[in-house]
Protein backbone atom coordinates (compact mmCIF):
# COMPACT_ATOMS: atom_id res chain seq x y z
CA UNK A 1 0.00 0.00 0.00
CA UNK A 2 1.19 3.16 -1.41
CA UNK A 3 1.16 6.78 0.88
CA UNK A 4 -1.64 8.00 -1.35
CA UNK A 5 -3.11 4.62 -1.20
CA UNK A 6 -3.45 4.52 2.87
CA UNK A 7 -4.65 8.24 2.73
CA UNK A 8 -7.47 8.09 -0.05
CA UNK A 9 -8.80 4.95 2.78
CA UNK A 10 -8.59 6.51 6.05
CA UNK A 11 -9.73 9.66 4.76
CA UNK A 12 -12.70 8.66 4.10
CA UNK A 13 -12.99 6.53 7.14
CA UNK A 14 -12.07 9.62 9.29
CA UNK A 15 -14.85 11.10 7.27
CA UNK A 16 -17.52 8.56 7.93
CA UNK A 17 -16.42 8.09 11.77
CA UNK A 18 -16.32 12.24 12.61
CA UNK A 19 -19.83 12.91 10.93
CA UNK A 20 -21.05 9.50 12.89
CA UNK A 21 -20.08 11.35 16.08
CA UNK A 22 -21.42 14.69 14.99
CA UNK A 23 -24.88 12.84 14.76
CA UNK A 24 -24.72 11.26 17.83
CA UNK A 25 -23.87 7.82 16.48
CA UNK A 26 -21.14 6.85 17.48
CA UNK A 27 -18.91 7.36 20.80
CA UNK A 28 -15.81 9.54 21.20
CA UNK A 29 -14.01 6.42 22.17
CA UNK A 30 -14.93 5.23 18.77
CA UNK A 31 -13.05 7.89 17.21
CA UNK A 32 -9.76 7.46 19.63
CA UNK A 33 -10.14 3.64 18.74
CA UNK A 34 -10.08 4.38 14.82
CA UNK A 35 -6.98 6.81 15.52
CA UNK A 36 -4.72 4.12 17.28
CA UNK A 37 -6.10 1.41 14.36
CA UNK A 38 -4.75 4.09 11.75
CA UNK A 39 -1.75 4.46 13.75
CA UNK A 40 -0.90 0.96 13.55
CA UNK A 41 -1.43 1.01 10.05
CA UNK A 42 0.63 3.53 9.20
CA UNK A 43 3.59 1.59 10.94
CA UNK A 44 3.42 -0.85 7.77
CA UNK A 45 3.50 1.77 5.35
CA UNK A 46 6.88 2.15 3.73
CA UNK A 47 7.68 5.34 2.80
CA UNK A 48 10.89 7.74 2.75
CA UNK A 49 10.78 11.50 4.28
CA UNK A 50 11.72 12.92 0.81
CA UNK A 51 8.08 11.80 -0.46
CA UNK A 52 6.28 15.32 -0.81
CA UNK A 53 2.62 16.01 0.64
CA UNK A 54 -0.23 16.22 -1.22
CA UNK A 55 -2.94 18.88 0.34
CA UNK A 56 -5.10 16.06 0.84
CA UNK A 57 -2.69 14.17 2.86
CA UNK A 58 -1.95 17.10 5.38
CA UNK A 59 -5.42 18.06 5.85
CA UNK A 60 -6.02 14.00 7.04
CA UNK A 61 -3.10 14.30 9.32
CA UNK A 62 -4.11 17.89 10.61
CA UNK A 63 -7.77 16.36 11.14
CA UNK A 64 -6.56 12.79 12.56
CA UNK A 65 -4.26 14.92 15.38
CA UNK A 66 -7.55 16.87 15.69
CA UNK A 67 -9.42 14.19 16.71
CA UNK A 68 -7.15 12.65 18.44
CA UNK A 69 -5.95 15.74 20.62
CA UNK A 70 -9.52 17.14 21.78
CA UNK A 71 -11.71 15.17 24.27
CA UNK A 72 -15.51 14.12 22.85
CA UNK A 73 -17.05 17.30 24.62
CA UNK A 74 -14.93 19.58 22.69
CA UNK A 75 -15.40 18.18 19.54
CA UNK A 76 -18.49 17.98 19.75
CA UNK A 77 -19.69 21.68 21.13
CA UNK A 78 -16.63 24.05 20.44
CA UNK A 79 -18.62 26.18 17.43
CA UNK A 80 -14.80 27.46 16.29
CA UNK A 81 -13.19 24.06 16.31
CA UNK A 82 -16.37 22.13 14.67
CA UNK A 83 -16.11 25.17 11.90
CA UNK A 84 -12.37 24.15 11.54
CA UNK A 85 -12.81 20.48 11.75
CA UNK A 86 -16.00 20.92 9.04
CA UNK A 87 -13.83 22.40 6.81
CA UNK A 88 -11.81 19.74 6.72
CA UNK A 89 -14.24 16.89 6.14
CA UNK A 90 -16.03 18.57 3.21
CA UNK A 91 -12.37 19.17 1.26
CA UNK A 92 -11.25 15.33 1.85
CA UNK A 93 -15.18 14.53 1.00
CA UNK A 94 -14.34 16.87 -2.68
CA UNK A 95 -16.78 19.71 -1.45
CA UNK A 96 -14.68 22.15 -0.61
CA UNK A 97 -11.64 24.64 -1.05
CA UNK A 98 -8.67 23.50 0.69
CA UNK A 99 -8.09 24.40 4.42
CA UNK A 100 -4.75 27.08 4.25
CA UNK A 101 -4.19 26.42 7.97
CA UNK A 102 -4.04 22.81 7.85
CA UNK A 103 -0.11 21.59 8.49
CA UNK A 104 -0.55 18.44 9.21
CA UNK A 105 2.64 15.97 8.90
CA UNK A 106 2.96 12.16 9.04
CA UNK A 107 3.75 10.96 12.93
Amino acid sequence: MTVQDFVDSKAKQLCFYLKAFWQGELPAEELELFFWDSMEEWSQIDYTLTQPYTPKERVFWHLLHQVHYWNGDKLENDKYLFDELSNCVNFLDGLGHCPLDCVGVRP
